[in-house]
Formats: structure tokens, sequence, C-alpha cells
């Protein structure tokens, strides 16, 4: 077991030694008030050459903003009341509105369960396949 004073000292030799053999070189701190973004590399220039970082313009949304869904497909191994159960106790939904969308997927084949990030829709579809049930995701239309 290494004490604390052991694993200081060890730490002031490897840094010691990696800069006498090469190693990085420590950046000086930045001015006090100066941004500490580096603009000094060539890919972080703007393209006008100059050294100002040019920022985006993040208020346009697109049709890569759009929601993600969670859709649960018709199987013909669940019954209606076990499909019923999972969105009740997973999604939190009240009885009538798990039985309505149980319906939709009994009788057209899917419904859409949830709406949001990509992330987000990819847990409930990792959630749904953990209960058995028949899920994808997919991004909704613009």
């Amino acid at each position: 077991m290494t004490t604390l004073t052991e694993a200081s000292s060890m730490t002031t030799m490897s840094e010691s030694s990696s800069l006498r053999l090469g190693g990085p070189v420590p950046h000086p701190a930045p001015a006090r008030g100066s941004s500490p973004v580096c603009t000094s590399h060539p890919l972080l220039r703007s393209a006008s050459g100059s050294d100002t970082l040019e920022r985006l313009d993040l208020s346009t949304r697109d049709a890569t903003d759009a929601p993600w869904l969670t859709i649960v497909w018709n199987d013909p191994v669940n019954l209606q009341t076990y499909v019923s159960y999972v969105f009740r106790t997973y999604f939190g939904f009240t009885a009538s509105r798990a039985e309505r969308l149980m319906l939709q997927v009994h009788n057209d084949g899917r419904a859409v369960v949830a709406s949001g990030g990509r992330e987000q829709m990819e847990r409930h579809v990792e959630a749904m396949h953990d209960y058995g049930l028949w899920a994808t995701l997919t991004r909704d239309a613009p």
C-alpha cells in the first residue's frame, strides 16, 4: 500500500522526469480578464483568418432538431392486459390512457407512446425491450 507522502513524491518525480524527457510543456495561465480559449491553432481561427472566434447561431431550428418518437408495435405474444400494465408502470400513464394506447397498438399495429430527445427515447425503447415488447424509435416529421 502506498502512503500519501510516497504518492506525492512519485507524482513529483514523474512530472519532473516527463519534463526532462520532452514531455508536455506547461502553458502559462491566461491573463486576468482574458478568455482562456486558445485561438493560436489554425483550426480554431475563423474563416477570415482573424483570431476572433465566430459564434454559431443556435436560435434557428431545422429538421435535425425534430423530436424523436418511441413507437410500440403489435406482437402476437403479449396479452393486451400486460401491454396496458407496462404502459401504466413504466410511463406512469393513467389506466384510461394506457388502455387507449394499448388498443391503438392492437388495432392499428402501433402507437406512439413518448416523444422527446433521442437519448431519452433510446432509453424508453430499451425499457420496452426489457419488458418484452416490440419497440422502435424514429424521428418525428418536422
